[in-house]
């Protein structure tokens, strides 16, 4: 158990750990959660992937009375509405998973997702009820959006929080390698089906029908992903918090649990901090995923089978990198890579985007990797540089609040906002223009965070791969700046 000494003058120092205090997480049971948490975002970005690229077709299905450029601007409103409703969910449901745990709020977000994905291939189109199509497709959208608003910030704090302190880096990144696979085989299931069914049905399949296939397949997908969300168990840190008796609510602590106004009282800051690096990350992010495919269409002139097929090499690419880039970050720390992300986007985004004008398919490869290059290294560390800001009894409750404010105003609104900015303007370097503005607010708040690399996060006992590493943790703790018992739960017995 945790012990507590006293000074010479009677006042109470710091507890000390013993061994059995800290977390002995193997890397067995680590690569058992972290599947389990993976499936959830693959599912997630698979339904942004098949939105994305269907974007032009969707126009043609659920607004075809509306004159251009009208009716995609509609279409495009339908992803911004998705995640304009996520904050209600981040606020709802992160709290809640703060309080009856992570693993029951991502089954329930599994669920609530996957079910609304595979809905929206059901749906009557505006030749069966003219206008009216799209507000059923609203609805679903915005149960997605509700959903996910308690998906990545759940998903995220569980990796976090299961993860060993001198590896959550890389074991945290698997999480975003999760969410571009899907995101990739999204598009690549749309190019599939775009080749199938215009073989079998001629060039006008995908709007007679082609369209409701890869919505459709969000109901075998879904019943895995829940399976493997059944299988997960809680975090050690939230357990052991719950434990100490960390979580109850005392409105003068900020290492307790608290309400939607606690968490704003104490940890604004950190929040704010949050909310400018998820804008430089999700501006970027989604300009290259969601945005990409009807930039390419509609100001490039590229065609729709090779919009969808254009992205899913560099993807997988990317998603490959992930992984080494988040090992980095364990050895050289959070913020220099947050740096990396933040100088790159600056240099490439305008060379990128002149590239991609070019219009061959070499210069869209080119191009997109381009782009690509800044958002793995933003995206590599968010699952483990964002949640450690928080302290355990909040942490899901404050990403809920953070990370779904950031993405519904400067995340998700990137296509509507890229595509609104170009036809005001007529300036095809408008996008690049407002990702490399999200970038340099990321870079200030990125120069106000603290470390958190190798350090235990914040109201959690450290937590390492062996028994042995607990003995060394436990022998070196007076002598370790990264080791803080006052912002530690008190075990007061550990079975």
């Amino acid at each position: 158990m945790t012990t507590q000494q006293t000074e010479p003058d009677g006042t109470a120092s710091h507890p000390r750990l013993e061994v059995d205090d800290v977390i002995v997480v193997e890397n067995k049971k680590v690569r058992t959660a972290i599947s389990g948490t993976v499936v959830g975002n693959f599912m997630e970005w698979f339904d942004f992937g098949i939105y994305g690229y269907l974007t032009v077709t969707l126009t043609a299905v659920f607004t075809a009375d509306l004159p251009d450029p009208w009716g995609i601007l509609v279409t495009l409103l339908g992803f911004a509405i998705s995640f304009m409703v996520r904050p209600i969910g981040g606020l709802v449901l992160g709290p809640l998973g703060d309080r009856i745990g992570r693993q029951k709020v991502l089954f329930l977000t599994m669920a609530m997702m996957a079910s609304a994905t595979a809905l929206i291939g059901l749906l009557p189109t505006s030749a069966q009820i003219g206008l009216w199509a799209i507000v059923p497709l609203y609805l679903l959208k915005m149960i997605q959006g509700f959903s996910t608003g308690g998906e990545y910030a759940g998903a995220t704090t569980y990796v976090t929080e299961f993860s060993p302190d001198r590896k959550r880096g890389f074991w945290a990144s698997w999480l975003d390698v999760g969410s571009y696979v899907g995101f990739a085989a999204g598009a690549s299931v749309v190019a599939l089906t775009t080749l199938a069914t215009q073989a079998i049905s001629g060039p006008d399949a995908m709007t007679e029908y082609g369209w409701r296939i890869p919505f459709l397949l969000a109901i075998p997908l879904g019943a895995v992903a829940i399976w493997f969300r059944l299988r997960i168990p809680e975090t050690p840190s939230f357990e052991v918090a719950e434990q100490a008796g960390s979580t109850s609510k005392d409105a003068n602590d900020p290492l307790a649990r608290h309400g939607i106004g606690g968490i704003l009282r104490h940890h604004w800051r950190a929040i704010l901090i949050a909310i400018a690096l998820v804008a430089a990350t999700n501006s970027a992010g989604y300009a290259l995923t969601s945005y990409m495919p009807t930039y390419l269409e509609t100001e490039v002139g590229v065609s729709n089978l090779m919009a969808a097929v254009a992205t899913v090499p560099v993807l997988v690419l990317m998603s490959a990198c992930l992984p080494l880039i988040g090992r980095l970050s364990d050895r050289i720390g959070r913020k220099p890579v947050y740096g990396i992300a933040v100088v790159s986007t600056i240099v490439l985004m305008v060379p990128a985007f002149a590239i991609m004008q070019i219009g061959e398919e070499w210069a869209v490869f080119i191009a997109l990797a381009m782009v690509a290059i800044p958002v793995a290294f933003y995206v590599a560390i968010s699952a483990s540089a964002l949640p450690a800001l928080f302290p355990t009894a909040t942490r899901f409750g404050a990403m809920g609040i953070a990370y779904n404010v950031a993405v519904s105003l400067f995340g998700g609104t990137t296509p509507l906002f890229s595509q609104g900015l170009i036809e005001l303007t007529g300036n095809t370097f408008m996008p690049a223009f407002y990702i490399m503005f999200f970038a340099a607010l990321g870079g200030v708040a990125m120069l106000t965070m603290r470390e958190s690399a190798n350090r235990p996060l914040i109201g959690s006992v450290p937590a390492v791969e062996t028994r042995e590493e607990a003995e060394a943790v436990v022998e070196r703790q007076d002598a370790d700046p990264l080791i803080d018992t006052s912002q530690m739960p008190v075990v007061t017995a550990r079975g």
